[in-house]
């Protein structure tokens, strides 16, 4: 037994010696390398630092030039009671500035230099929007040099002052004036600035003409220091290398205002900080690692390994799943610690667990409850409404589903109804829905026929759809004074009409392709006479193809059937007694779809019907 134990104990003593070495030998290369790329780190944080600095610099100029110009406009503007286009033109004339534009009190430009920006509300606009702050109690505002709201190849910088008598006043410069403008107050801004001890900055404008230069060289191109930038190769911000007047050095550049602001700093500078600390720490090294290997050795004999493999072995057991397993190693008090330690996490961790399932229900169920919030529930939703009658119900297969309909009004006497159905169930098939419901609606406010709003809403749907979903849909437009419906078909089940005088039957015509399936559709309008007493039932493919235990499916039949029982019954209990009939169908099978359905009822324009029996 101890011939056993000298043997190991000198092993390990020769082993570890060799391995101390090569850590020392690895770490000593390693640190080497570290601190060539701290020291580059480092300079090119002092040059990104020094960058900023001057930025801001050439942002607080910039920003109290144009604030300067708009207060006198605006004190021009004081005293008028009201500003017309014509007044802002011989204001932009006199104070050389390429754009004015007076914003009234609702937000709404009413006078500019450039007619096309007339009548333009600024809350339509991310950028515009910005200076809405000038009519709730801020004086001023100014804004970065950007593309303008309406037309993204065109850059501003605007500055605004709100008016006494209400509203305010907006300035703008174009990029030539802009970058003229302040052009003087960057010239020799950089000449006394250093990076480092031997680094610099030098600003370059829009076409590599040196606007200031510690060496004094502004006037002339950049070529001249040595630094050539090509801006597609090298980003704002990233640094590279560069021999500038004679010098290896580590450079970076960023843009402010149209201005290219370049620091430098002299590679052999970042370097000695590099040899000083890798000298300093390889001396402490040989220290620290005699130590180690002291210790080291020392602890070995102590059998930590073995308790290091008893615990390994059970959060190995754990991390493949079973959480019921207990850490129980006592032979220290550190390990007795560490066994507490882990199975306290592993409870927490069981914990946490049931927690995020517990609240993934809860939000799951709020979201339900926003999609159902989005559709119409209130019937019946236009109560001075004779001319007809609708009703409509969803009921979703998850907490949330793909499937919606939708009514209301594009004009005095057109109703707008349709029925959806997302491809998908879940979070992804609500989202997707959200997304067409609010297009196709946006669509028929503006007025389009409904084949335009297929058309129009299908390449909308279709931009950046990289997850394939589609959605079919039928809609149509009912004219409440002469019954006439003009419907389209995206790939949509056909639905049921029953004429006054008639029973329930599908509705033949020819369906489109499905919304966001393919770019470039054309959709057809068809037409549809109804007379007082007519009714059109629509669904989703839930309803038909709803499923027994059997796997026997509802049916097209058995939907049309049920219809024809109901044919004097009302919108509401038509669609209220084919979920009552589908779910006796189904019996206790799961539902795998969303359910959802629209009925309307024509009933007749009275007043027309008035007009017509004089």
């Amino acid at each position: 037994m101890n011939g056993k134990g000298k043997k190991i104990s000198q092993s390990f003593q020769r082993w570890l010696l060799i391995v101390v070495v090569l850590a020392f030998l690895v770490t000593t290369a390693s640190l080497w390398f570290i601190q060539t790329g701290l020291s580059r780190q480092s300079a090119v944080d002092l040059l990104e630092l020094n960058i900023k600095d001057v930025r801001q610099d050439i942002l607080d100029a910039s920003d109290k030039n144009l604030l300067e110009l708009t207060r006198k406009v605006a004190a021009e503007l004081k005293n008028i009671e009201e500003v017309d286009s014509k007044k802002l033109i011989s204001l932009a004339f006199k104070y050389e500035v390429s754009e004015i534009n007076y914003i009234n009190e609702s937000g709404i430009i009413s006078a500019s230099t450039n007619e096309d920006f007339i009548d333009f509300d600024m809350a339509s606009g991310a950028q515009a929007a910005e200076f809405l702050i000038l009519l709730n109690g801020a004086e001023e505002f100014v804004q970065s040099y950007q593309p303008i709201t309406r037309d993204a190849e065109v850059y501003r910088k605007y500055g605004g002052v709100a008016l006494k008598n209400g509203g305010f006043v907006q300035v703008g410069f174009t990029p030539a004036k802009f970058q003229r403008d302040i052009a003087s107050n960057v010239v020799g801004v950089t000449r006394n600035r250093h990076v480092g001890e031997g680094g610099c900055i030098i600003i370059a404008d829009s076409k590599w003409n040196i606007v200031s230069d510690r060496n004094g060289n502004e006037g002339k191109t950049l070529d001249v220091t040595g630094i050539t930038i090509d801006t597609n190769a090298i980003a704002e911000g990233q640094h590279f290398d560069a021999n500038v007047y004679g010098e290896d050095c580590y450079c970076m550049y960023m843009i402010s205002e149209g201005f290219y602001i370049i620091a430098v700093m002299p590679q052999s500078e970042a370097v000695l900080s590099r040899n000083v600390s890798v000298g300093i720490t390889t001396a402490m090294e040989i220290v620290v690692f005699i130590t180690l290997f002291i210790l080291i050795y020392i602890l070995i004999k102590k059998l930590v390994v073995d308790n290091i493999y008893r615990i390994n072995g059970s959060l190995s057991e754990i991390t493949e799943g079973n959480l019921d397993v207990v850490v129980d190693v006592r032979s220290h008090e550190e390990f007795s610690s560490l066994s507490d330690d882990i199975n306290s996490t592993v409870n927490t961790l069981k914990r946490y667990i049931a927690e995020a399932a517990a609240r993934i229900d809860a939000e799951l169920e709020f979201a339900k409850a926003i999609q159902h919030s989005a559709l119409p529930s209130v019937f019946p939703p236009y109560p001075n409404r004779t001319e007809f009658d609708i009703w409509a119900c969803m009921f979703t297969a998850k907490e949330v589903g793909g499937d919606f309909y939708d009514f209301y009004f594009v004009n005095d006497d057109t109703l707008a109804f349709l029925i959806a159905d997302v491809s998908g169930k879940g979070i992804p098939a609500a989202m997707f829905m959200m997304t067409s419901k609010t297009l196709l609606k946006s669509y028929a406010e503006e007025g389009l026929e409904v084949n335009e709003v297929f058309t129009n809403a299908n390449e909308k749907l279709c931009e950046g759809n990289d997850a394939g979903m589609f959605v079919t849909a039928w809609m149509g437009m009912l004219n409440t004074k002469t019954g006439v419906v003009t419907f389209a078909n995206a790939g949509h089940n056909p639905p049921l009409v029953k004429h006054a005088d008639g029973s329930f039957e599908y509705l033949k015509s020819r369906a489109g392709f499905v919304l966001a399936g393919m770019e470039g559709i054309r959709y057809r309008k068809n037409e549809l006479q109804l007379q007082p007493g007519d009714k059109i039932y629509l669904y989703t493919d839930g309803v038909t193809e709803a499923t027994d235990a059997n796997e026997q499916l509802y049916g097209e039949e058995r939907l049309l059937n049920i219809l024809n029982s109901l044919e004097k019954s009302g919108v509401e209990e038509i669609c209220t007694k084919v979920k009552v009939d589908v779910d006796l169908f189904v019996g206790e099978a799961p539902q795998f779809d969303d359910i959802t359905m629209l009925c309307l009822e024509y009933k007749g324009d009275e007043k027309s019907a008035e007009e017509s029996s004089k």
